[in-house]
């Protein structure tokens, strides 16, 4: 019998999509006079950079613009823990005179939009509570460097988003202070834990929002919400500044309505950042000049593209309609030149195991200073050991305690072989396996979730099938890889549909091509819009 590892790369198979599953798409640059409509998203970063520089529109009046619908939608879907509107409208009107006195040249490539910040991203002008109790009221010193970097360029942070506390949920439901709903169906949950920034794009209250991911943070909300998710590779964005959750697996990420504005906010937070050891000097491109327009593509933009769609993430426990949308995204991919294959990842079904024993692991390291004396919320107590007990249960909910509860038996003595030793070891297995395949393929393709957004309340009480939910994404930050989700279609469900995600993963630092293959993709697109029903509505 082979080793272990000799064994991965003869299980490693490929096999082209069974005939039946190959439902045809014409893409939309192949018809010099196509019939069929094509609704792809506009950049909203470009849009408002040239109504500001044309003077067609101020600062003020956009900002107005998203603040009313944010005012109007906030009670139902609750995307925010706390709204800067005053901040936001003064910031706006320091630009129109920047603009005025000393014009276009005084302004950034974010001027004038309205940017949603996760609420586990430092900020130094508003509460930075990690969606939990135990920091409610805190105010950090400084802006984490992601955030900076939008400000530097011109973004306005109109507020901070709601998540899953301290990052450790799939929901938003685990959040402190408030459930948030999704824009698509009010009685279904926004994914998590960056449930909030998700959401906050999907339902236009902001333009674009910066999540964390940790095992799939950003990505399963994004296809749930129906918008553009990027998790870049681990030490492309720094993480300073960034409340520590599992910090081998940590990745800032962002969404955005479309490809071309997700493109731009990477552009503006990648890099290197001393105060991040891990934060890469991989040099940083202006990915969105490297997007091609619809109407320059060639009739074939993929041609030479090799795809592999990951076989395990096809079967069992995914829904049939997320199914469907795949196999169909895959076909359209087909349609547009590329070659797509099915490809076997034997371990991948072995990293959501090691993936929580792991990112329990740290975070019952990281965790550790919320004590009520260095950080958090402080009890009245009459020893320190009630003081750090109290301040602690108090504080902190019950998805983090059990959190921590895991991670601190995997480290204990006589335990951590047996758990967070082949954990480490299952990790290696999954990087290999990521490795080898994306030798032969350029992009692997998955859903993001094996199902669409699920009703409120309906997983809350089954931590292990709420677990089950991040086997999609787990393994890209097991192998620290980059991976963008790009919605591809809808299932039944709420009064327009459901939408569904489709996941490109890449090769580190690879992101340009993602991007590429990304917005040619949603270009191409025919007949489908991702404008939930609140904003039809209204």
């Amino acid at each position: 019998m082979p080793p272990p590892l000799q064994a991965q790369r003869l299980l490693l198979s490929q096999r082209r999509l069974p005939p039946s599953h190959r439902r045809r798409f014409t893409p939309v640059s192949s018809l010099p006079s196509a019939p069929a409509k094509t609704l792809a998203p506009s950049s909203s970063i470009l849009s408002i950079r040239e109504s500001l520089l044309s003077g067609e529109r101020t600062a003020a009046e956009i900002t107005a613009e998203y603040l009313s619908r944010l005012r109007r939608t906030e009670p139902s879907v609750r995307s925010f823990i706390h709204v800067a509107d005053a901040d936001a409208e003064r910031e706006a009107e320091e630009l129109d005179r920047r603009i005025a006195s000393e014009g276009q040249d005084a302004v950034g490539p974010l001027a004038g939009v309205l940017v949603g910040v996760k609420d586990n991203l430092c900020t130094a002008n508003m509460p930075s509570t990690g969606g939990s109790r135990i920091l409610d009221g805190y105010r950090p010193a400084y802006d984490a460097t992601a955030v900076r970097r939008l400000r530097e360029a011109g973004a306005i942070v109109v507020g901070k988003t709601n998540l899953d506390e301290f990052g450790m949920g799939s929901t938003t439901e685990g959040s402190g202070f408030q459930v948030t709903t999704n824009p698509w169906d009010d009685s279904r949950v926004p994914g998590g834990s960056s449930g909030g920034s998700a959401s906050s794009v999907s339902a236009r209250q902001c333009v674009v929002s910066l999540g964390s991911d940790t095992g799939g943070s950003v990505r399963q909300p994004a296809s749930f919400c129906g918008v553009v998710g990027l998790k870049p590779t681990y030490g492309r964005v720094s993480r300073f500044g960034l409340m520590a959750y599992a910090s081998s697996l940590d990745v800032v990420g962002c969404f955005g309505s479309s490809v071309v504005d997700t493109a731009t906010i990477l552009s503006v937070i990648a890099g290197h950042d001393k105060m991040d050891s891990t934060s890469s000097s991989h040099d940083v491109r202006d990915y969105k000049s490297e997007l091609v327009p619809l109407d320059l593509l060639e009739s074939k933009p993929l041609n030479g593209m090799r795809i592999g769609i990951i076989q395990e993430t096809l079967g069992e426990g995914v829904e049939t309609g997320v199914i469907s949308s795949i196999r169909t995204a895959a076909s359209h991919l087909e349609q547009l030149g590329s070659v797509v294959e099915e490809v076997s990842l034997p371990s991948f079904s072995l990293g959501l195991p090691a993936y929580y024993i792991l990112a329990s692991s740290e975070a019952s390291s990281n965790l550790s200073r919320y004590d009520g004396i260095r950080y958090g919320r402080q009890v009245s107590a009459d020893d320190f050991n009630e003081l750090y007990g109290g301040s602690r249960a108090n504080g902190l909910g019950h998805e983090v305690k059990m959190r921590i509860l895991m991670g601190t038996y995997a480290l204990s003595a006589g335990y951590y072989d047996a758990y967070y030793k082949r954990a480490q070891q299952v990790r290696t297995l999954v990087k290999k396996s990521f490795q080898e395949a994306l030798e032969r393929y350029d992009i692997l393709i998955s859903p993001a979730a094996p199902s669409a957004a699920y009703k409120i309340g309906e997983k809350i009480n089954d931590p292990l099938a709420m677990y089950a939910g991040d086997i999609m994404t787990v393994n890209v930050n097991l192998a620290g890889l980059p991976a963008l989700v790009v919605p591809c279609g809808f299932v039944d469900g709420g009064s327009a549909g459901l939408p569904v995600g489709l996941q490109m993963i890449g090769s580190p630092f690879s992101e340009g091509n993602l991007l590429r293959a990304g917005h040619i993709f949603e270009q191409t697109l025919q007949n489908i819009s991702f404008v939930p029903p609140l904003l039809a509505e209204s």
